[in-house]
């Protein structure tokens, strides 16, 4: 029994984390460094690329149908196969419709590529080929880079083995097309 509370405190305290990330990201005062007219020593400088929120937090466990229940009886989280998707609205685009995926996954699945861990994280980026690019400069290998018609994708490794899934939303076609 004792196992069960410490898997699910530590679920419960990755998701909350991962929500709290969240929160700071879209909080994070965006500047003007390197726009037109810019002269500081900041706006000359390589903006770095940067992850811009949450899209999706997954996590393997023992049985899958029993977390489920768990997380709905729980957490109210109302799943359909251990899926969930969260929407919300950007507060400076409060016109879209934004994301966030939550999923169970059983043990045994291989979406998490090698990584031992039972925690992957999908971080939302403004541009896969620069967040690529910058991370190869940094000797980070690319696992994969899969494109689909909703966004593109890519996976990495940090240096604890840990699995990090990241995801460039496809731009929405303009009113009117």
């Amino acid at each position: 029994m004792k196992r069960k509370i410490e898997l699910r405190s530590l679920l419960l305290g990755a998701f909350t984390g991962a929500a709290a990330v969240l929160c700071v990201a879209a909080d994070t005062p965006k500047t003007n460094a390197g726009a037109p007219g810019d002269t500081t020593a900041k706006g000359k400088e390589v903006q770095m690329e940067q992850v811009t929120g949450i899209g999706g937090v997954f996590f393997k466990v023992k049985d899958p149908k029993g977390m489920t229940e768990w997380y709905r009886t729980n957490l109210g989280i109302q799943s359909k196969g251990g899926y969930a998707d969260f929407t919300w609205r950007d507060k400076d685009h409060p016109g879209e419709t934004g994301h966030t995926t939550w999923r169970i996954f059983p043990a045994n699945t291989t979406y998490f590529g090698e990584s031992s861990s039972s925690l992957m994280i999908d971080y939302r980026v403004a541009n896969l080929d620069r967040m690529l690019e910058q991370l190869r400069k940094s000797g980070v290998k690319i696992e994969k880079v899969d494109n689909y018609d909703y966004g593109r994708w890519a996976w990495i490794m940090d240096p604890e083995g840990n699995r990090i899934e990241l995801w460039e939303p496809r731009e929405k076609e303009p009113k009117g097309k």
